[in-house]
């Protein structure tokens, strides 16, 4: 008899290739926008982009900001050189970009043979904590939609992976049994210190191999296909 039924899987960087798909739309953004009015090359943007975006995610996670302030401080901060920094129009340039995202369809390589290989076995929702607007587009655009049963957001819960609030949320509304769940996903912080808290067993997707902190996950792979030998 398998251990789990329930299989709760993040969609950012381990369904969805959100580095590559989001770094296609900001290029889209910075030559639309003429941002080499002010910077040196696309590069010379992202390279501060990135950064300022990852640490503003890490404050949304845990609760130090909200996500109005998210969305217009990622923009505000590289269009202000520009002289752009309206909050309308940071606003509107958000609404673009989040626009552009949901037309993309990269996937993490070996994604839809997962999902193939599990199907028939598994009760699969997708946990996340992206915007409601754009995480179902863009799994209906890619082809990810029907592997699962629901996609779940922390928007839903009002409150943020890795609290575990999100997580309680998410067996009461699937009806899932705790030690018949398992958590997949990318983000150390966020799905695997998460579910760990939670006593929700996990897979960590861990492309970079990095070292984990702490403690040690459930499972860890490098590639998805090796969930296979897991599950």
């Amino acid at each position: 008899m398998m251990k789990y039924k329930n299989l709760f899987i993040d969609l950012d960087d381990t369904l969805w290739d959100t580095y590559h798909n989001n770094k296609e739309c900001l290029k889209e953004l910075y030559a639309d926008y003429k941002m080499d009015r002010h910077y040196a090359s696309f590069e010379a943007f992202f390279a501060i982009y990135m950064p300022h975006n990852e640490e503003l995610w890490a404050k949304y996670r845990n609760g130090e900001i909200d996500r109005q302030t998210l969305i217009i401080d990622r923009f505000r901060y590289v269009f202000r050189p520009l002289g752009i920094e309206d909050p309308k129009e940071i606003l509107r340039i958000n609404n673009d970009f989040l626009h552009r995202t949901t037309l993309q369809k990269r996937l993490v390589p070996g994604a839809i043979e997962l999902l193939e290989y599990l199907r028939p076995n598994y009760r699969m929702f997708i946990l996340s904590n992206g915007f409601r607007e754009v995480q179902s587009l863009k799994l209906q655009n890619s082809g990810l939609a029907p592997y699962f049963d629901r996609l779940i957001l922390s928007e839903d819960a009002n409150i943020q992976k890795p609290h575990k609030g999100i997580f309680d949320y998410a067996l009461v509304n699937t009806n899932s049994r705790r030690n018949e769940s398992l958590m997949i996903g990318d983000s150390w912080d966020a799905d695997i210190v998460g579910a760990y808290q939670s006593r929700i067993d996990q897979i960590w997707f861990n492309p970079k191999g990095c070292p984990p902190k702490g403690f040690i996950p459930t499972f860890t792979v490098k590639k998805l296909d090796e969930i296979k030998n897991i599950l």
